[in-house]
């Protein structure tokens, strides 16, 4: 646990942290604004390094939400931010105190956006503020146009054309942000087993040739929470699927770890696009 001494004017933001770089990469960005750092961890999710990162931490089991905000409160943080992800079996195997169970029985479609966006009123009936997803990192969102890897060809874009117009109506539908195609056909689409997988799933029906993935935001995306995220991970898997190119919603789409993102599209001949 990293020390420091506590003003009261100092600003500190509770991190719920899920696993990947996200968490890091967002602790870092925040350092350089001075702020404190009160890291809610999970057990099995959040990477243990965090722990010499943070000013404070506590580590909860997937629904502990009342243990989670008493903590916040208690620490003196006032905002909080949603960084990295829950893996989706840990949403089957919840170990809910009473604050989750009043969430899980007041919303109807047990949704991201629904079960989130409860999570953040629980918040706010104890004075927390849930910040944007992307809070510090803005800097690292996707901007429009081709921004790595080698140029796409004319075909790649009518892919690129195609599977945004597919994608988008299955984000409306909250089946997935995904969508993996090939020359106008529909491969996979991503739902709740994850990016990876959907890739993953793409890739081998495409025979790892000429496959586009296409990853967008929802209609009205609420930036606190569920910001589609492109990683060193994301560009690993496309690499052992053979997709060749990826295209992200421009001002929608964080990139985390770009340096390394950009090293593995030049080393693997993977274009990304933003549109």
């Amino acid at each position: 646990m990293r020390l420091l001494s506590v003003s009261s004017g100092e600003r500190s933001i509770g991190v719920i942290a899920g696993n990947g770089i996200y968490p890091e990469t967002f602790i870092k960005a925040a350092r350089r604004e001075g702020i404190r750092i009160i890291v809610a961890a999970f057990r099995g999710e959040t990477k243990p390094e965090l722990e010499a990162m943070a000013d404070e931490i506590k580590w909860f089991r997937v629904g502990q939400l009342g243990g989670l905000i008493k903590f916040f409160c208690k620490k003196g943080a006032k905002e909080a931010i949603m960084v990295g992800q829950i893996a989706p079996r840990n949403l089957f195997d919840l170990w809910p105190d009473l604050r989750t169970l009043k969430v899980l029985h007041s919303v109807k479609e047990r949704n991201a956006e629904s079960l989130f966006g409860a999570i953040a009123n629980e918040l706010t009936k104890d004075g927390i503020t849930l910040l944007p997803a992307t809070t510090f990192l803005e800097d690292q969102m996707a901007a429009e146009g081709h921004l790595h890897g080698p140029r796409p060809s004319e075909r790649d874009w009518e892919d690129i054309r195609f599977g945004t117009k597919i994608v988008k109506q299955t984000s409306a539908l909250d089946i997935g942000q995904s969508i993996v195609v090939r020359r106008g056909t529909v491969l996979a689409v991503e739902a709740f087993e994850g990016t990876d997988e959907c890739i993953r799933r793409g890739g081998k029906l495409g025979n790892g040739k000429d496959v586009t993935l296409v990853k967008v935001s929802k209609p009205a995306q609420d930036m606190r929470f569920d910001v589609p995220v492109i990683g060193p991970k994301t560009i690993e898997s496309c690499q052992e699927a053979g997709v060749g190119t990826i295209a992200v919603e421009a001002g929608k789409t964080l990139f985390l770890g770009l340096d390394e993102i950009k090293s593995k599209c030049c080393d693997g001949k993977i274009t990304i696009v933003g549109f």
